[in-house]
């Protein structure tokens, strides 16, 4: 008979959506954590899923949602059983970040989503005119969201720049989940 030190560790798959508007970079988001390259992207019609190993004994499988508006509506479909929620704001596209605000509201206050934590990614941060990390949370209201924790980190899919910090701050959110 074995003891009980001999089973073998089970490994927490934890189940993350990726929401944001269309052109804020998710996908590339998605693929730079991946295969850490930046590869040329489409607008995501549907969804890309991808699993990836974040840390010893934390992998995720990544469902990237398109973020069309006509596509929005069928986010609501994505939540289900959701541990981690990643938000990706265009910081440099300032005229649309009110639009994601409204989005993000409507997404974390589905009944899905209840407790569940969030992540928001202020992407594009290489890009002039880009907001900073403190001007997208007081767009974003995010310290109103009493009910689920959250993060905010600056980066750049396009350089990677922060995504370290990202996938430690994702680790840190599903421990927590």
């Amino acid at each position: 008979m074995g003891s009980q030190n001999s089973k073998p560790l089970h490994r927490k798959q934890a189940r993350v959506v990726m929401m944001g508007l269309d052109f804020s970079g998710k996908s590339t988001i998605l693929y730079k954590l991946k295969i850490n390259q930046t590869v040329e992207t489409f607008p995501t019609v549907g969804f890309n899923v991808e699993s990836l190993e974040m840390a010893k004994n934390v992998s995720v499988t990544i469902w990237d949602v398109g973020g069309q508006d006509k596509l929005r509506s069928n986010w609501k479909e994505y939540l289900e059983d959701t541990d981690v929620l990643i938000f990706v704001i265009d910081s440099s596209d300032v005229s649309r970040i009110p639009d994601a605000a409204c989005e993000l509201l409507a997404v974390v206050k589905n009944e899905n989503m209840s407790g569940v934590p969030f992540l928001i990614l202020a992407n594009k941060q290489d890009v002039p005119g880009a907001l900073s990390v403190k001007e997208v949370a007081e767009v974003l209201m995010l310290e109103d969201y009493e009910d689920n924790a959250w993060e905010i980190i600056s980066c750049s899919a396009y350089t990677g720049e922060g995504l370290a910090e990202a996938s430690h701050a994702l680790t840190r959110l599903i421990k927590r989940a």
